[in-house]
């Protein structure tokens, strides 16, 4: 297993890798395989590259990501100007119905609210704003509206779990209560965990993922 050491080094190395980051602007603490980011940058993106970069490498359980985006003056916008971009991105992101959908930024946070069928959906809508100029942060407050019953969910969760290479699916448990489905159990990564997440947020019905996957990496494999 690595120290954290180690692993502060791996993320280090990993963050320079990144053709979009600037490490230097990025700060790094880890204990017992928590990362936690800090630091500023002149993009939302630049902080979601940093945060996707770090997941990816082995031996961190946990991140914690307290980078704060801060545009310059020549990039500034104002809300109203981020919200017609926003209106503008959904209008065009044919995956996301954007009449079904409300937007309100405040201060250069976004906020999506409203109900959509599924939850590709849901996250389409945010991918098509948090990279918009202007923008410091996205919370995505969309709900997904399904009627389908609560058996049926599980069974596509686990079947879905079985179809995917990187999801070891006897390890993982899936509960569900109403819409709301947990995962539980042990996988190798923040990737898997994730993966096992997204998998389980693709199924029809499901509005929340509760997600108490514990991250466990292994040194010796049968």
């Amino acid at each position: 297993m690595k120290t954290d050491v180690e692993i502060k080094d791996d993320v280090l190395d990993e963050l320079a890798w990144q053709p979009d980051i600037d490490e230097t602007e990025i700060g790094v603490i880890v204990e017992n395989g928590v990362v936690t980011l800090s630091g500023v940058v002149d993009s939302y993106s630049k902080k979601i590259a940093a945060e996707k970069a770090v997941k990816g490498v082995e031996g961190v359980k946990a991140l914690a990501g307290d980078i704060e985006v801060k545009y310059g003056e020549a990039f500034k916008k104002t809300d109203k100007e981020i919200a017609k971009a926003v209106v503008d991105a959904l209008e065009w992101d044919s995956s996301v119905p954007e009449e079904d959908l409300t937007i309100k930024v405040e201060d250069g946070w976004v906020y999506l609210s409203g109900e959509v069928n599924w939850s590709y959906q849901k996250k389409a809508a945010k991918s098509a704003v948090e990279n918009l100029l202007g923008v410091r942060s996205v919370i995505n407050n969309i709900n997904i509206r399904q009627d389908v019953k609560p058996f049926e969910v599980k069974e596509k969760i686990k079947k879905a779990f079985e179809r995917a290479a990187e999801i070891d699916a006897n390890n993982i448990a899936v509960i569900t209560d109403g819409h709301t489905v947990t995962l539980k159990g042990k996988v190798s990564s923040i990737k898997e965990k994730e993966d096992a997440e997204t998998a389980a947020y693709r199924a029809p019905g499901v509005n929340y993922v509760n997600n108490e996957l514990k991250v466990q990496y292994y040194t010796e494999y049968a």
